[in-house]
């Protein structure tokens, strides 16, 4: 249906980051080879790009978690999850600034770690990860989107995306190869996390990708054998959006 979820685990203790590799392993993530320091943690973030972070903050080295989630925060564009034995105050403000999705206090089950990943992935999708420091560049536009499917999540290119219809309570994404997969939200607001040129609400109940379209019609769009209806409100949108003089 859609890319394999892929966590980095950043974590010095190696029986703590096996047990943390061998429960996500088990929930259905694809899990990538533990760091233990700031340089290994940046080096397996460059290479392997994961989809989020489990990041410990008390690391070996002068570098420690919080000022990898700085970094993170600045130049990546991936949630993280702070893992602590213990925290003092003034660990936790500093902790604090860099917003992390969650805490996870160790020792950590299963069903603790589930959850927390689960509300890291659902708030990314709907909430911008703007930078802390005045100076750091915008979060780049999504090119991805988490979605539920079973127990775990799972990735889903933009460019995958053919188009959207809203159902009840529900956006159903259809995809390339036929695919269709529901998200629970509703459609104005999952439109809104990609990049306004590229999706467009042609109907109350319909949007499409722009580069997915190969037929324009009076009353509706062709992407491939799929024929998506336009509604009269939204027409003159549609045509100015794609550059078409429909006098």
């Amino acid at each position: 249906m859609s890319n394999q979820l892929t966590i980095g685990i950043v974590e010095d203790e190696v029986i703590i980051a096996d047990l943390l590799s061998e429960m996500l392993t088990g929930i259905g993530y694809h899990v990538l080879e533990p760091a233990a320091r700031y340089s290994e943690a940046i080096e397996l973030i460059e290479n392997e790009k994961p989809d989020l972070l489990l990041l410990d903050i008390n690391l070996l080295g002068q570098m420690d978690g919080i000022d990898l989630a700085h970094t993170v925060r600045k130049k990546f564009n991936i949630p993280f999850i702070f893992l602590t034995a213990n925290m003092d105050s003034s660990t936790l403000e500093r902790a604090k600034e860099v917003r992390p999705a969650a805490y996870l206090t160790k020792p950590i089950t299963k069903d603790q770690l589930y959850t927390a990943i689960e509300i890291a992935l659902s708030n990314f999708n709907t909430e911008s990860m703007s930078p802390v420091e005045t100076h750091s560049a915008p979060a780049s536009t999504a090119t991805s989107v988490f979605v539920k499917d079973g127990y775990a999540f799972r990735k889903i290119l933009v460019n995958e995306i053919l188009y959207l219809e809203s159902e009840a309570n529900y956006v159903a994404i259809f995809l390339d190869g036929g695919k269709k997969v529901l998200v629970r939200s509703n459609l104005e607001d999952f439109i809104q996390q990609f990049d306004k040129t590229q999706f467009i609400r042609i109907h109350r109940s319909y949007a499409v990708n722009r580069n997915k379209i190969d037929g324009v019609f009076p009353t509706e769009v062709s992407i491939g054998a799929v024929k998506v209806p336009v509604g009269k409100t939204y027409k003159e949108e549609l045509f100015a959006w794609l550059g078409i003089d429909a006098r």
